[in-house]
């Protein structure tokens, strides 16, 4: 009998330490992550894909640094923006722990107030690596691979986007508190809770790189704010880490900006950020979003945040839209909208890496020429039609996905249908180069509202006439070309598709037609219109 009760108790034992081994198991099950990194067209070219790779990294080599998640700080706008962002990023530090990660909270200036908290202790009893790099307990302002970029927004005021009344209100409010308006923070927002039996607790580059040697740490994710400043450049930043070897990755949903949009380049903070954003992924690092950990796919957005995603592609090789564009988008968009570039191959004349983004768009703009693509990479394409997204084209576009009277190469498909399904078109051919072609207001565009703030005088285009006669039922002109002794052409309008998906086509795109007011305007109103978003005048 007591045999059998033994016997018993043993399996029971063993059951319990097996179901203890696959909890802990599962805990620290291997994080699958997808890194968003950017890699340059071509050298010297100054134009990035924007790429995605897959990586598994062991959580028992990976660290999660919590930088500057203060309690408080002298800008209100980005106070509200912490105790926004907080909650999720908790989620995302509980989960990492649980899955074995290591945690470190980096609220720097404020170690007195964790003086005696087990978290700091454990940072400073951590020996001092033997191989600490050069510096690494210094700012780090620049890495090499930045030496010649451009850095994308001025700082230069300390990015705060308050408003000046609500802000001096803020200022006297902390001073009434005993903080300094300057520096108010004392200790790491209360949301984002410490372990006290596992986490660090440092703001100094050497402990933090030594807890990262002693525990045979060789990935990093960086989390808090602000991304321009001390992400970027504390002794634990992204660039300390990143140039001295560690393969360390921002999570680009878990952060925010200090910058104000009354200055360059005088986009929105949100916008700002993604300035920000993809100047570490070209320079620096790459970037992963909270929901890769946190396994539900969400992306964090402030609710604020309310832009559309625009994602433009260029691939043509004639009127320099790689140049063009991305200079509009910030100048025109910059401020409702958040942007997306996408380049053709410079090697490959079918592929056009990264159109993955197609999924995430609501506008698509496109200048494409003459380019069957991979059969999976057009079907992207196809996708983002079929689903009745609205689609803006440029010049070449009309003849994107096809060749002349030529079948695709092994391998891809075409689309010589796109130009009648989606733009509602007909191009066949267009006139000499040589010829002068003068652009006018549509007489029967009335007062459509792309053309609201237009120009109404003619201006001269600065490439071909294009003949694309006659449109189909559903299109409206709204504006045309003429050339001397022929008849006039359309060069932009409007199409609802038979999928019920809204449409503008315009045969404008030269580089010289950037420099006309008047297609700038109507470029930028069908951009809004396109977004349901009314044009605003500035």
């Amino acid at each position: 009998m007591h045999r059998r009760q033994d016997m018993a108790a043993l399996f029971t034992l063993l059951f319990l330490l097996s179901a203890g081994f696959a909890v802990q198991s599962a805990a620290a099950a291997d994080l699958q992550l997808q890194l968003r990194y950017r890699q340059e067209t071509s050298s010297a070219s100054g134009r990035h894909h924007t790429l995605v790779r897959d990586e598994t990294w062991d959580p028992a080599q990976t660290a999660l640094i919590v930088c500057d998640v203060w309690d408080l700080h002298h800008c209100l706008n980005a106070v509200r923006r912490v105790e926004e962002l907080a909650p999720r990023l908790n989620e995302v530090v509980r989960q990492a722990r649980q899955q074995q990660v290591t945690i470190i909270h980096a609220p720097s200036d404020c170690m007195a107030t964790y003086a005696d908290h087990p978290a700091r202790q454990r940072a400073i009893r951590t020996p001092r690596a033997a191989n600490l790099p050069k510096d690494i307990g210094a700012w780090c302002t620049k890495i090499p691979a930045e030496e010649n970029a451009v850095y994308p927004i001025d700082q230069s005021d300390g990015g705060e986007d308050d408003d000046p009344d609500e802000h001096a209100q803020w200022a006297a409010k902390l001073a009434a508190m005993g903080r300094n308006p300057r520096a108010p923070w004392t200790k790491q927002y209360e949301v984002v809770v410490i372990d006290a039996e596992r986490d660090f607790i440092s703001d100094r580059g050497e402990e933090v790189w030594s807890i990262l040697e002693q525990r045979g740490i060789k990935n990093v994710i960086l989390t808090g704010v602000h991304t321009n400043m001390c992400v970027l450049g504390r002794p634990f930043g992204l660039r300390q880490l990143a140039k001295n070897g560690k393969h360390v990755v921002l999570m680009r949903d878990m952060t925010d900006t200090m910058y104000n949009p009354a200055r360059a380049p005088y986009v929105s903070h949100f916008t700002g950020t993604d300035l920000i954003v993809a100047h570490i992924e070209k320079y620096v690092c790459p970037t992963i979003t909270s929901g890769q950990l946190l396994g539900d796919g969400v992306q964090f957005r402030f609710a604020k945040d309310q832009r559309p995603h625009v994602v433009f592609v260029m691939a043509e090789d004639e009127y320099q839209t790689e140049r063009t564009l991305p200079p509009f988008a910030l100048d025109q968009l910059g401020k409702d909208f958040r942007v997306s570039y996408v380049f053709g191959s410079g090697t490959d004349r079918n592929e056009i890496p990264g159109l993955e983004v197609l999924d995430e768009a609501d506008v698509a703009v496109l200048s494409v020429r003459r380019r069957p693509l991979r059969t999976e990479q057009l079907e992207l394409a196809r996708k983002y039609v079929q689903a009745g997204k609205p689609v803006i084209g440029l010049r070449t576009a009309s003849h994107a996905f096809c060749l002349r009277n030529q079948p695709p190469p092994a391998g891809c498909a075409d689309w010589p249908e796109f130009d009648s399904q989606v733009f509602g078109g007909n191009y066949t051919n267009h006139y000499g180069n040589q010829l002068q072609t003068t652009i006018r207001i549509a007489d029967a565009a009335g007062e459509h509202a792309l053309l609201s703030g237009v120009p109404r005088e003619p201006f001269i285009s600065g490439g071909s006439l294009y003949k694309v006669s006659p449109l189909a039922a559903g299109t409206k002109p709204l504006m045309t070309g003429r050339v001397e002794g022929q008849p006039d052409e359309p060069v932009a309008w409007t199409f609802v598709r038979a999928d019920g998906g809204w449409s503008f086509y315009t045969s404008l795109g030269h580089v010289k037609d950037f420099e006309h007011a008047a297609f700038v305007k109507l470029l930028r109103n069908a951009v809004y219109a396109a977004a349901r978003l009314p044009a605003s005048q500035d």
